[in-house]
């Protein structure tokens, strides 16, 4: 075992233990470079040549393969070492309980909380399931999910160094965890939908407290709770169907819902049956119509192009959620218009608003149609500029609190796309200012979020970032004032959030202060009227001595060391 205070590789310091199982110990330690902590997985190798070379060969290639992957709620791993006697694998140290002692302390989990743990599960069981070739993860439980202090969940152990130990109920195999694991994971025939499987598992335990491991005879969660919903009952029957052609096919399916439990009730389906019937006896009545089709194909058209531009044109005085339904209406008349989706932007941009579910409610209809927009078109543009900001300045989760590393994830998309295409760059008057927003979040992307490389970003890097910063701050002083605050804000998030790596880097820091000083100078002499403006300006004028103060303290710091 490595010893309290000693230093891997040079630069990981062992501070404490924080775990261990039958191979493995894992420590917490500090990255004497980054100053940032770490978990640090310690596997021995046993000296035996054959065990050795399956369980090395099988440890590297799951690591290599966690080290490809960048979501959210999967841990990072960013270093491999073997010293021949043994491998450490360092990984994110993740903060928090996992929900199997959440369990043992408080029991049963509130349906609410359950759904919103089950969707962020499903979200990253699907991007497991999307990789080329697909993942499947195999070993859903609540042992192997932690709830962070924030309310977020992290899926963690993803079958590094697993050891098979039978009849040990708390033990991971091969063949994943019984009680949680699908019938036909025993023969090896695992896909996506044995991962909904254990997940529909996992939900049942949180809802009822009853430990599947232990064998009971499967019965449905209002079984054990009369009070729980219906629509979860039927869910997570379809999650653990025997078979698995009888189960969700994708967690995509799954999701969806989750996110409406009301829809698959009886009551709900009777509803959907009359209405299928008075279609049916609508559609008859219409077929009799057909021979004035031509005539009404012409009215349609002008009522379509009327209905569309009262849709579109909602007053400012209406409440949000009236003018989206307006948009949304107004879409699904003309798909391929890009002024629906743009007013839809700019009403969560004037509500200063833009968390999971505004993100889902846009994202499902911009999905469904960007096949269908003219991409080459400066309109395009535009949408994609204000999408990138909404994420880059907004995006939330839904208890209001927000990581600047998922903001910059979600943004660099919309970016990028302006960015890549060279042929608006005459017709887009932003397109500086878009592509700067690029750089910032292709910056992140490279040196701080990408969890397949340890390359930390030079003193050059980050210069050669001001430097397309400056030249945005200059282009963006004839935009509205919003446009202005927005690269202001994410400036100064930059710099806030940067300021360690940077001194660690020799980076100036007059360097640094004279950015954090133009951007201030430039956000406090603007005249604005919107409120969301005002809210961001005063954010901005508020943040700046304790932004300028924890510059100069790091900077201090680093002189010292």
């Amino acid at each position: 075992m490595a010893e309290i205070g000693s230093v891997i590789d040079g630069k990981y310091e062992i501070l404490t233990e924080i775990g261990h199982g039958g191979m493995s110990v894992v420590y917490l330690a500090m990255d004497t470079h980054l100053n940032k902590q770490w978990a640090v997985k310690e596997i021995k190798k046993r000296g035996k040549a054959k065990t050795d070379e399956i369980v090395v060969n099988s440890l590297l290639a799951e690591a290599n393969l966690m080290k490809r992957l960048d979501h959210p709620s999967l841990p990072r791993i960013v270093d491999i070492i073997d010293n021949g006697i043994t491998i450490y694998v360092v990984m994110d140290y993740i903060e928090g309980e996992s929900l199997d002692k959440i369990l043992g302390e408080f029991g049963a989990q509130p349906e609410e909380l359950v759904i919103g743990w089950a969707k962020q599960l499903c979200d990253a069981l699907s991007y497991l399931h999307s990789q080329k070739p697909p993942i499947i993860y195999r070993d859903m439980k609540p042992a192997n999910v932690m709830l962070k202090p924030e309310g977020n969940i992290k899926i963690i152990d993803f079958g590094i160094a697993r050891e098979y130990k039978e009849q040990n109920l708390s033990d991971t195999t091969v063949l994943g965890t019984k009680g949680y694991a699908p019938p036909e994971q025993y023969n090896g025939q695992t896909d996506a939908r044995s991962d909904i499987y254990a997940l529909g598992m996992t939900m049942h335990h949180l809802l009822t407290g009853v430990d599947p491991r232990k064998g009971e005879v499967y019965a449905p969660v209002r079984v054990y709770n009369p009070e729980l919903s219906e629509g979860i009952e039927l869910i997570i029957n379809k999650c653990v169907q025997p078979a698995a052609e009888n189960r969700y096919q994708s967690c995509a399916d799954l999701l969806y819902d989750l996110e409406h439990p009301e829809l698959i009730t009886k009551g709900y389906k009777n509803r959907q049956k009359r209405k299928l019937l008075m279609f049916i006896a609508s559609a008859s009545l219409a077929v009799l119509t057909l021979c004035s089709g031509f005539v009404c194909r012409y009215e349609s058209i002008k009522i379509n192009n009327n209905n569309y531009e009262n849709l579109i044109s909602q007053s400012a005085a209406t409440s949000l959620e009236n003018k989206i339904s307006s948009y949304k209406k107004a879409i699904d008349i003309y798909p391929d218009r890009i002024d629906g989706y743009m007013k839809m932007i700019e009403a969560y941009e004037d509500d200063g608003k833009f968390g999971k579910t505004e993100n889902d409610e846009f994202l499902a209809l911009y999905n469904a149609n960007k096949d269908n927009l003219d991409v080459t078109s400066k309109e395009y543009a535009e949408l994609n500029y204000k999408i990138g900001m909404m994420y880059f300045n907004y995006y939330s989760n839904d208890d209001g609190s927000y990581e600047f590393s998922t903001r910059v994830q979600k943004a660099y998309s919309f970016f990028a796309v302006n960015y890549e295409n060279k042929e608006i760059s005459s017709q887009f008057e932003y397109k500086r200012i878009s592509d700067c927003y690029y750089q910032i979040c292709s910056f992140y992307k490279q040196y701080i979020l990408n969890s397949a490389t340890v390359e930390e970003a030079s003193k050059e890097n980050y210069e050669t970032l001001f430097d397309d910063i400056n030249i945005a701050l200059e282009d963006v002083r004839d935009a509205s004032p919003y446009d202005q605050l927005t690269l202001y804000n994410g400036t100064f998030m930059l710099l806030y959030d940067q300021n360690v790596s940077m001194a660690q880097v020799d980076v100036s820091e007059s360097e640094v202060l004279s950015l954090l000083d133009t951007v201030y100078d430039n956000a406090k002499k603007l005249s604005v009227q919107k409120e969301q403006s005002k809210k961001m300006q005063e954010e901005i004028i508020d943040n700046y001595e304790s932004y300028k103060r924890v510059i100069q303290r790091t900077y201090i710091n680093a002189n010292e060391r």
